[in-house]
């Protein structure tokens, strides 16, 4: 609400002519009094750069008369591919937020270049920069209602139906598809136990009501049902493991390495160079400045961290025992040093928090 006309030119000016691609509208809402830069583009812009470094989207699936199967997208060859010619199912909703978030936090600067008091490094992200330094409140994508309806009858109104995985999918991503899919399938496992341990517990109650049954019933049905959770949770986690490979593949993502579906932290700061595995451009840290980083100045700050907190709880604890030591002291004032305690607990907290960010964005270039 209270940004200028200057950093709003400056921001829009930057996007437009560093990423052509884009389209952005700059509108103001009267009740938040701030202003919102909307970011899209179209099908056909979005196609040729789909793929402008790491992969925003999972592999392709490949029309049945090139062999099917999946494979990762080329613009060269993009006739190949599955609903190439639709612009609607081509990308998934996830995909294409994406790729716009890919292109927004690889916006980066020139040499030189300043925004007030803001000065940027070569190469350093543009809009992590303002965003951490509270330029920007927020970046976020929007919803499609058409989508969320579908979803609300399908999955969230649905009673007794399989969940439309495929669906969550496409609209939230592989991640949370997957942890869908796992607590249905954990959540379905779950009944075996829960019968076999019921149908034990009334056998063992009832023999409880019987003088002469020993009491020994309830011991045997504990080793039983012992023994009927360590093969149900054998064949459980083997299972998973061949229903989470199905998705993985139904999902271009099996045998990925993490760090390829991973996008970069728009934080690193670094040299440019050109990777000798990859041969393409990427920004390069000396190993040996972050290790002497670490040691000089991470290990230092957590040592003293916790050498503060250790005098702070033991100054706690002997407050505690001379409060105790004297009885003419009123009920309320012996809480004194556990209300103290407490609060030095969140204040710490809040300081610590601050300490980790800073050593994590200062440790990992």
């Amino acid at each position: 609400d209270t940004t200028d006309d200057h950093t709003l030119l400056w921001l829009l000016n930057h996007i437009r002519l560093g990423i052509p691609e884009l389209i952005v509208q700059v509108r103001h809402h009267k009740h938040t009094r701030v202003y919102a830069f909307f970011v899209t583009a179209t099908y056909e812009r979005w196609v040729p750069r789909a793929l402008p470094g790491p992969p925003a989207v999972s592999p392709r699936p490949l029309k049945a008369e090139f062999g099917g199967g999946m494979r990762s997208f080329s613009c060269e060859e993009d006739y190949i591919y599955e609903n190439i010619e639709n612009e609607l199912y081509f990308f998934t909703s996830q995909e294409r937020q994406n790729i716009i978030r890919y292109w927004l936090e690889n916006l980066r600067a020139k040499q030189g270049e300043a925004l007030h008091n803001i000065h940027f490094l070569e190469g350093q992200p543009i809009i992590p920069e303002l965003a951490a330094r509270g330029v920007i409140q927020q970046v976020f994508p929007l919803h499609e209602q058409r989508i969320l309806k579908r979803l609300m009858k399908s999955w969230v109104q649905a009673v007794c139906e399989a969940q439309p995985l495929d669906d969550i999918c496409d609209y939230f991503g592989v991640k949370i598809a997957m942890y869908f899919a796992w607590l249905g399938f954990y959540t379905s496992a779950m009944v075996y136990p829960a019968v076999f341990g019921s149908i034990l517990y009334t056998f063992t109650e009832s023999d409880q009501l019987v003088p002469s049954v020993p009491r020994t019933s309830q011991d045997i049905s504990c080793v039983v049902f012992a023994i009927f959770n360590v093969i149900w949770a054998t064949l459980f986690l083997e299972e998973w493991k061949r229903r989470g490979a199905e998705f993985a593949y139904k999902w271009g993502t099996l045998d990925t390495p993490a760090e390829s579906i991973e996008e970069p932290r728009p934080q690193f700061r670094g040299i440019k160079r050109i990777s000798p595995v990859t041969s393409a451009e990427e920004f390069y840290y000396p190993p040996w400045k972050r290790l002497l980083f670490q040691c000089l100045v991470s290990l230092p700050v957590c040592l003293a961290c916790l050498t503060l907190v250790f005098l702070l709880m033991l100054g706690c604890f002997q407050l505690q025992e001379f409060v105790l030591s004297i009885q003419e002291l009123p009920r309320i004032i012996r809480f004194l040093p556990k209300i103290i305690l407490a609060v030095i607990v969140t204040a710490c907290d809040e300081l610590y928090k601050k300490v980790a960010y800073w050593l994590n964005d200062m440790g990992a270039w």
